[in-house]
Formats: structure tokens, sequence, C-alpha cells
């Protein structure tokens, strides 16, 4: 397999949409009709402690890391109790010596409502660096910014509180073709993305075979991907409800994102086989 320098961006670039669509995946159970937050105490889905590895692999070749990790604050943001919650990508190998990423997320996400409180990127990837702060104004529907304020939809989410917004949420009456909405800032803008449920699979992945839920972006054409079914991912039908694989299809081959490792989850990984 033949890597260049242009085509090893090209990559990156697709592996960071695919790391958003990966973090955003709560739209999946996002259901327009049924908004309203659930109470604290039916986030059965995970917990303090929890931590899932996943690599970044193209072809054969594991071309970089991510890492979730679920962290005790002892902080309140306006009298709310968060979870700390981090996110981390790197590149791996002779990849660091063409393009290499470093990148942190944090966010501090509200316990009862799970939704965020205050997001931080830290993002060095090739020597481009970005730095954004945001503070989510939940009750006003405002991200105040370093420099800018921006009025956003109710309920609005960040990169990394979507992944566990999503887990907390009902999967049982998923019906097949069924099309989700959810809104998330990121960049300075509010991104309404749109998921549709294709149905159940079995999927084999390094660690095991999952019974998962599996879905597909539907997508503006042209903005990230060709077609929706560039992109597919599997989320475990169990009571975690963990994505395990990201497969995404880009110009010079195919990018897959896959569990590698976890620990402390809040239940049983019932759907591994």
């Amino acid at each position: 397999m033949r890597f260049d320098k242009l085509s090893l961006k090209q990559m990156k670039r697709k592996t960071i949409t695919v790391l958003s669509f990966f973090l955003l995946s709560a739209a999946i159970i996002k259901d327009k009709s049924h908004s309203k937050h659930k109470s604290s105490n039916e986030n059965t889905a995970f917990c303090i402690g929890e931590k899932l590895t996943y690599r970044v692999s193209y072809g054969i070749i594991d071309a970089g890391e991510v890492t979730l990790e679920v962290k005790k604050s002892n902080k309140e943001i306006r009298g709310n109790k968060v979870y700390h919650v981090v996110g981390k990508g790197r590149t791996l190998g002779g990849f660091n010596a063409i393009f290499k990423v470093n990148d942190t997320y944090e966010s501090y996400i509200d316990i009862k409502k799970i939704h965020p409180l205050y997001f931080k990127r830290r993002v060095d990837e090739g020597g481009y660096k970005i730095k954004q702060d945001y503070n989510f104004l939940q009750k006003q529907n405002r991200v105040k910014t370093q420099t800018n304020s921006f009025n956003t939809p109710a309920e609005i989410q960040d990169m990394i509180s979507s992944f566990y917004y999503a887990r907390t949420l009902d999967f049982s009456n998923i019906k097949k073709n069924k099309i989700f909405e959810f809104n998330c800032f990121m960049d300075e803008e509010v991104y309404p993305l749109k998921i549709k449920y294709i149905g159940d699979e079995k999927i084999k992945i390094r660690k095991g075979t999952f019974h998962c839920h599996k879905f597909v972006p539907v997508l503006q054409t042209g903005r990230y991907f060709n077609d929706e079914e560039d992109v597919e991912f599997w989320v475990t039908n169990d009571d975690n409800h963990i994505p395990v694989l990201v497969k995404a299809k880009i110009p010079v081959g195919t990018i897959k994102m896959h569990l590698v490792d976890w620990r402390g989850l809040k239940n049983p990984l019932k759907s591994k086989k």
C-alpha cells in the first residue's frame, strides 16, 4: 500500500470528520417528538471510571488511537455537578513522521441533564493548532467562545457530550429506516445532523463479535462524503450502548475506527458473543 503526503492529509481530514460523526452519534436515537431530558437516575449506560479505547485503521495499518474517559470532577458549574469527560486522539507509528496529530477534547457535562456546560478543545495537527473554549449557557440557549456569543437551539451538545447523551436514551422503539435529528455546536457553528437506523447486525472486530444496531448519517451531498452509505457505524445492543465500529470510505481507501479496549463499564457487555 503506497502512502504519500497528500493522501495522508486527505485521510487525516476524513479521519477527523469520521471522529466527529462518531462522537456525534447521539443523533441515532434523538427524535424531535421526544426531546425532554431524562432524569439522572435513568442514566444506566455509563459511570465515572469508564474508559474506551479505539484504533483508527487504514487498511491493515493502525494510523491512530482515540480514547474517551469519564472522570470524577470535584467542581460545580453554576451550581451543577458535572462529569469531566476527556477525549484524546493521536497518530501512531510512522504516521507521526508524516502528519502528526495530538488532539485533546474535554467536556464538563451536567450529571442530571447530560448536556455540556463547558467544552475545551486543544488541537495540534501537523503543526496546525486550534484552541477553543466554549461556555454553554443552556438556560439562555447561548454559547460563549473566547471572542463571540452565539444563539443556539435548546439542549445543544458538543462533540463529546453528544456521545454520552446518546447512550442514556431509549433504543427499544427504534424502527428500521427511521431518521433522527440532532444539533451540535462545533467550530462556532450549529451542525444539524440526520441519522438513519438501518437494522440490527452482528459485527466482527478484533476483539470479538458483537450484536449491534447499525446506522448511517443522512448527509448533505458533497459536504463531507459523496453518499450516505460512505459512513456506517454499529452500536452495542445492550445497556452500555457503545459504538464498536465506524467505517468510512475516502478517495484513497477506507478508514475504520474500532473498539480495542474497555474498562469500568457500568453494565456487563452482553452484546459480545
